[in-house]
């Protein structure tokens, strides 16, 4: 079956790498980005465990330094994790395109295109889909706007041991923005080829790092001002050679591609989008490569080459978390802040503006999730309600659910995305329990997990292990040998 490029860009790095004698274990022991080796949250041939606790099948954990809600990344014998860590150094004002390791100070890097910031006191208003601003929302809590410098890090651990190999510095200033109390500083994910880690730490910029911790070149794009402070949370889209950034905030919204080897800009795009936080998936049509974003006006497809709009499409609903999963020439885009919207839209050939076409193969609009991202596993859709533990498995094809409003026993809420391998779907809530289903046509729960942690990053899985990072640590989830 064909899926999105990004998967056929993922086999050949493990084909090279392998035939190299550079990575360990099989081809299925990768997960170099948020969503797995196809973007949609399989790992394709993996097989992890279906029960653990604190005595059983951990592996190891370690205490995790700062905070931070990205996803590990898994290639070769590590996993890479980004956080952001509180010193005891205070700052009067940010500290904007200055950065504190002369490293990465000193590392070639392209030209820098920073976004508007417009300060306010107050939480920036929300923006309607016809482009109009409204009154913003009040009596949100917020964290307090930050006063210390943070140091934001990129780590390799070792996965055999959990040992730290490296931990590199890439950056420390002030964060210009306070936060959702659920959000964090290093909630942007990293992503890799296989040779270099690009670590995205959003408004603290995209790094590109190699195995060995040494900083190649960085960007920096500017301050976001995010919708009533909530924070940042897209990552970057990766195929072959270039590098695809999304910055939708309440300033000047743009996606931007930007050649992997050096970070020197491609090409940048306005786009007339408040905040979103959702990540681009890279698909392919008719032989070329297209970038698929979602946002509250439009989910837009761009020319990978050019930054040339494709098509877009209306039909999505404010603050739009979720990203795109992708195959088979479709894509499903869904959100659920002002209603409910699942549209399942085949790319293939589309053109022009598609809201009313019949590339709109068909649209739900029940049990939406808020921050969580669909799992994408064959022919079968999961997603979640809001926040909440309660799942739906849509046919793809069709439209038809298979079925819906599934409570999980034991999960009262969910920011993490779900995963799949080895025909099974792994749903991990934020009071530490995992529920773990048999992929198919009827809701088949066989395990319930609990760990001591809170998790709201979204698993990784490679070979035979599961990487969950929790609030305060990271496990390894491995059946014991």
């Amino acid at each position: 079956m064909k899926r999105c490029v990004f998967a056929v860009i993922v086999a050949g790095w493990v084909y090279a790498m392998a035939s190299a004698g550079a990575i360990a274990g099989e081809g299925d022991s990768v997960w170099p980005a948020w969503r797995g080796p196809q973007a949609d949250g399989v790992a394709p041939a993996a097989n992890p465990p279906v029960e653990w606790s604190e005595s059983k099948n951990v592996r190891w954990k370690i205490e995790l330094p700062g905070d931070g809600l990205a996803t590990p990344i898994v290639w070769g014998d590590f996993a890479y994790i980004q956080a952001a860590i509180k010193t005891e150094r205070k700052a009067a004002e940010p500290q904007g395109d200055a950065r504190a390791n002369p490293e990465a100070l000193d590392a070639p890097m392209g030209e820098a295109s920073p976004a508007s910031f417009v300060e306010s006191n107050q939480p920036p208003p929300d923006r309607r889909r016809d482009g109009r601003r409204g009154e913003g929302r009040r009596g949100r809590q917020r964290k307090e706007a930050p006063t210390h410098i943070h140091e934001f890090v990129l780590l390799a651990i070792e996965r055999a041991t959990g040992n730290i190999a490296w931990r590199k510095a890439l950056c420390e200033e002030r964060p210009h923005e306070s936060l959702h109390p659920d959000s964090t500083q290093a909630s942007n994910s990293p992503i890799t080829d296989g040779q270099h880690i690009y670590a995205y730490f959003g408004s603290r910029g995209l790094y590109s790092v190699d195995l060995d911790g040494h900083v190649k070149w960085k960007k920096d794009f500017g301050d976001m001002q995010t919708r009533n402070s909530f924070g940042e949370g897209s990552s970057p889209a990766l195929h072959g050679d270039t590098i695809v950034i999304n910055w939708d905030h309440e300033g000047d919204s743009f996606i931007v591609a930007l050649d992997k080897q050096t970070g020197r800009q491609r090409w940048k795009v306005d786009r007339d989008e408040p905040t979103s936080w959702s990540t681009p998936v890279i698909v392919e049509s008719g032989g070329k490569p297209q970038v698929i974003t979602a946002a509250s006006n439009f989910v837009r497809a761009y020319d990978l080459a050019t930054g040339d709009l494709v098509w877009q499409c209306a039909g999505l609903t404010n603050n739009v978390i979720t990203s795109p999963v992708a195959a088979d020439g479709m894509v499903f885009v869904m959100s659920s802040r002002g209603g409910s919207a699942v549209l399942a839209i085949r790319y293939e050939g589309a053109a022009g503006d598609i809201t009313d076409s019949d590339a709109v193969v068909w649209r739900h609009d029940k049990d939406t999730p808020y921050v969580s991202s669909p799992l994408l596993y064959g022919e079968k859709l999961y997603f979640l309600k809001s926040t909440n533990g309660i799942l739906s498995c849509f046919d793809t094809t069709t439209g038809k659910a298979l079925f819906d409003g599934q409570r999980l026993e034991g999960i009262d809420g969910v920011y993490a995305s779900p995963v799949g391998a080895a025909d099974r779907v792994y749903i991990v809530g934020r009071g530490g329990k995992t529920v773990v289903l048999t992929r198919g046509e009827t809701f088949e729960p066989i395990a319930t997990n609990a760990l001591d942690d809170q998790f709201d990053a979204s698993p990784a899985i490679a070979g035979n292990e599961i990487y969950l990072r929790g609030r305060k640590q990271l496990y390894c989830i491995a059946e014991a040998s």
